[in-house]
């Protein structure tokens, strides 16, 4: 006898029925799968991919640089305020202090060029900047100078110097600028100068420093100078023929020829807030640049009474 199950005429055997529930059985399983899940939860946002947009282009990079010889007392006061002052205007910067190893006079220049040469491949524009001067006025702007160099420290508000072509203490100048004049003079060892020379420079480049604008403070109260002359006398002798020799415009060394060694790097923190330091040791050819070493004057003596 037949064993099976009649529907509507058609007989099925018992294991073709198996056969047939286990396959809707598991048609019906995969459409499941395939719907998404309900829950009672919210659900989480989707995470948003902040977009910059072509108009607001990044920064440029500022390197300051600082020549500098045993100042750590006005480093220590320098750090922390350019750190503040520069984050309010949201300059991308670094500090870097170039400082002067050997035992020959100080010369502000050559450790600016050398400077130069370390960072340039690192910044779009460089900060010639004194440690003892610093900016109190949120209106100097530190952004990049575009059309020529930009002297922070004016005559209009220096505290000190007031003469129309002095651009001492902070210079702003983009790297192609810099290089286009080759730098600045190797010749002045010794205080004092330099700049004027530089701005010579510049001028015969064709290019034209701007200063700023609408500042409302003046020369007492635009920067701090924490400069203590009495405690640091500034280095004004004048020995061999220096004199002579630094009053005039120099067309022969520069960026291109300045001699140095590079005794070591640092990574310094002062409050936290990171700075570089480079050990420069500079070279003197003493046939050229005698004054390079100026002998120290006879000390004055008393006549003895008789």
């Amino acid at each position: 006898m037949y064993k099976g199950i009649n529907l509507m005429g058609y007989r099925f055997s018992t294991s073709k029925c198996l056969t047939i529930c286990l396959g809707l059985t598991f048609i019906m399983g995969c459409f499941l799968a395939s719907l998404p899940i309900q829950s009672d939860a919210p659900a989480l946002p989707k995470p948003i991919r902040h977009q910059i947009s072509s108009e607001y282009r990044p920064k440029k990079r500022l390197a300051i640089i600082v020549p500098f010889r045993d100042r750590f007392e006005e480093l220590l006061e320098f750090v922390p305020h350019m750190f503040n002052f520069l984050n309010k205007q949201k300059i991308p910067f670094d500090i870097f202090i170039i400082q002067q190893t050997d035992s020959y006079r100080f010369n502000r220049a050559s450790l600016i060029n050398v400077g130069f040469l370390l960072v340039k491949n690192n910044c779009d524009y460089i900060a010639m900047h004194d440690v003892d001067l610093l900016p109190m006025n949120n209106d100097l702007s530190y952004d990049y100078p575009e059309n020529g160099p930009v002297h922070i420290s004016s005559p209009q508000t220096h505290p000190k110097y007031h003469y129309d072509t002095f651009i001492g203490g902070i210079l702003l100048i983009k790297n192609e600028h810099f290089e286009l004049v080759k730098g600045m003079s190797n010749n002045y060892w010794g205080w004092g100068l330099e700049d004027d020379e530089f701005y010579v420079r510049l001028k015969d480049a064709g290019l034209k420093v701007k200063r700023p604008e609408n500042i409302s403070t003046g020369p007492e109260n635009t920067f701090k100078h924490i400069h203590d002359k009495t405690y640091r006398k500034r280095d004004m002798r004048k020995c061999f023929n220096q004199r002579e020799v630094t009053r005039r415009r120099d067309r022969v060394t520069g960026l291109h020829d300045v001699s140095y060694h590079l005794l070591g790097e640092r990574k310094v923190t002062i409050d936290t807030l990171p700075l570089t330091v480079h050990n420069v040791q500079l070279l003197c050819d003493e046939k050229l640049t005698p004054w390079c070493k100026c002998p120290e004057p006879p000390a004055k003596t008393k006549p003895k009474k008789t």
